[in-house]
C-alpha cells in the first residue's frame, strides 16, 4: 500500500537525449526517448520530484578510442571501471531531458560525473564505492520521504544502481516498468532480479500505482 503522498517522490534518472536515439553517436536506448509520459504520470502521485542527469567534461579521462574501444577496463582510477563513448557532455543535446520533460518541474537535480576521473553509475553517489554523496538521500530523508518511484535511463545501468543505492538507504523503493528502457534483454532480466531480491517492488505503468 503507498503512504499518504506527502511521503512519496518520483525520481526521474537520467532522462536525457544522450540515451536515446535522438543521439545515435553517443549511447542511444532503443525507445528511450517514450518515456515522459510515464515519468509524468508517476510524478502526479508524489509530493516531490527529483532527477538525475549525467553531467560529464570534455576532458573526461573514460573517454573511448580507436585503441581504447568502448567497455575496455581501465586501471589507476578507483572511480572509473570501463570506458565509454562521449555522452552526457555538457552543453550539448545530449546533456538535456528527453521532450516532455520540464526542467523546472524539479526540486532537486544531481549533476553525476562532472569530474574527468569518475563516472558514476547510481545517482546517489558520485564515486563507485557509494561514499561520496551526491546529497539526493540527505534531501529525501530531510523532507520526510519514506517511499520513492522510480524511472529513467538505462534499466540494467544507472536505473538499477540507483535503486539499489536508495533500498540500501532505507527507503521504500518501487520502479515503474513502463518509465524506463534497458540496453539489452538478458542484462535487463538480471538487474530486474537483483532489484527484485534486494526489495525493490515492480510495477508495469505509473497506473498501477493508484491499485497499490
Amino acid at each position: 500500500m503507498l503512504p499518504e503522498k506527502k511521503y512519496i517522490a518520483a525520481f526521474d534518472i537520467d532522462a536525457q537525449n544522450t540515451f536515446t536515439p535522438v543521439c545515435p553517436n553517443e549511447l542511444p536506448v532503443a525507445g528511450g526517448d517514450a518515456i515522459a509520459d510515464e515519468l509524468n504520470a508517476q510524478a502526479a502521485f508524489a509530493a516531490l520530484r527529483v532527477a538525475s542527469r549525467d553531467a560529464h567534461p570534455a576532458s573526461a579521462l573514460w573517454l573511448s578510442t580507436p585503441q581504447q574501444p568502448p567497455l575496455s577496463p581501465i586501471e589507476g582510477y578507483p572511480d572509473l571501471d570501463l570506458r565509454w563513448p562521449a555522452h552526457a557532455i555538457v552543453g550539448t543535446k545530449g546533456f538535456q531531458f528527453i521532450d516532455g520533460l520540464d526542467p523546472a518541474a524539479y526540486d532537486f537535480q544531481v549533476f553525476k560525473g562532472i569530474e574527468p576521473d569518475k563516472h558514476p553509475y547510481g545517482a546517489c553517489y558520485h564515486d563507485l564505492a557509494n561514499k561520496l554523496s551526491t546529497g539526493v538521500i540527505e534531501y529525501l530523508r530531510y523532507h520526510g520521504i519514506t517511499t520513492v518511484i522510480c524511472g529513467g535511463l538505462a534499466t540494467d545501468y544507472c536505473v538499477k544502481n540507483t535503486a539499489l543505492q536508495l533500498r540500501q538507504a532505507g527507503f521504500n523503493v518501487i520502479l515503474n516498468l513502463a518509465a524506463c528502457r534497458g540496453i539489452a534483454e538478458d542484462t535487463v532480466t538480471a538487474a530486474l532480479e537483483e532489484m527484485r531480491s534486494a526489495g525493490v517492488q515492480i510495477i508495469n505503468k505509473a497506473e498501477d500505482l493508484s491499485i497499490l
